[in-house]
């Protein structure tokens, strides 16, 4: 079990094997030339492509113009943004926490540097047990950014098989094609590489880390080239949201988090309680 630095730059790999993945996928549709309707069948189509679809549609008719469907696009990014605040929210305060026990970690590397397995055994439980410590579950942060995974196939697939979004503009591109001036993979690319350094701010560097912070940027860039135009645009909203939201909501500080976990602290706090009822 690996954590820190090593356990943000696991999850960022997480999500580029995902998305490689997904290209994959897309190009082996078998259904992606098929409209969706509400008389299409199956799971996926029932309950991802067609309420996407759905939702798209009216509420594109709702803003109505030139402009409609793409402004329902950005509505509805908000809309799952919003769903998944709480998720965002508990994994912007385990990458808190992981920051919080950094020169513990650190001290443990050094107290068992040694590479013989013992020792790496010993380690591995130290960590562990450091963990718990301060109920930290390094793994949390991945549950938001594997979800979006489906929503965005998901969206793939609406807006190749919705008919009434062919054609439809906005701004300088049409949402079913790419962007014929490549100014969406490039803001997609630079608003990831923003919002990274958001969440990073504080930490300590590696070059685990240095590595991710541009290859991921540079991945989304080649994707959001490949990909529909519309596509490229949920990502730079949902990377919008994701600046705003770890500028103007909080989290626990550092401190708080060590302060209330700190060995002691409920005892004294339990001390404090028993004095009071005397």
């Amino acid at each position: 079990m690996k954590v820190g630095g090593y356990t943000l730059v696991k999850k960022k790999l997480i999500v580029l094997v995902s998305l490689v993945l997904i290209i994959t996928l897309l190009s082996g549709c078998t259904e992606i030339n098929q409209p969706i309707t509400s008389e299409s069948t199956g799971f996926w189509n029932q309950f991802v492509v067609y309420p996407l679809s759905w939702l798209m549609i009216r509420i594109g008719e709702f803003f109505g113009g030139t402009w409609g469907y793409g402004l329902s696009i950005i509505v509805i990014t908000i809309i799952i943004r919003l769903i998944l605040l709480p998720l965002m929210m508990k994994q912007m305060k385990s990458t808190k926490a992981m920051q919080a026990i950094q020169p513990e970690l650190e001290e443990l590397k050094k107290k068992y540097s040694s590479k013989d397995a013992v020792t790496q055994q010993k380690f591995q439980q130290a960590q562990i047990q450091l963990l718990e410590k301060y109920d930290i579950n390094p793994m949390a942060g991945c549950l938001p950014l594997l979800i979006q995974l489906p929503i965005l196939l998901g969206f793939y697939h609406a807006i190749m098989r919705t008919e009434e979004l062919q054609g439809k503009s906005f701004l300088w591109f049409e949402l079913s094609e790419r962007d014929p001036y490549f100014i969406l993979p490039i803001l997609a690319g630079i608003l990831t590489f923003v919002q990274q350094k958001v969440m990073m701010r504080d930490q300590q560097s590696n070059p685990q880390m240095a590595m991710m912070l541009w290859l991921m940027p540079i991945m989304i860039i080649i994707f959001a080239w490949i990909l529909p135009a519309a596509l490229p645009l949920y990502w730079i909203i949902g990377n919008i949201f994701s600046i705003v939201q770890s500028y103007f909501i909080k989290t626990p500080e550092i401190a708080t988090i060590k302060s209330e976990t700190k060995p002691g602290t409920k005892k004294a706090k339990a001390g404090r309680a028993g004095g009071r009822k005397k």
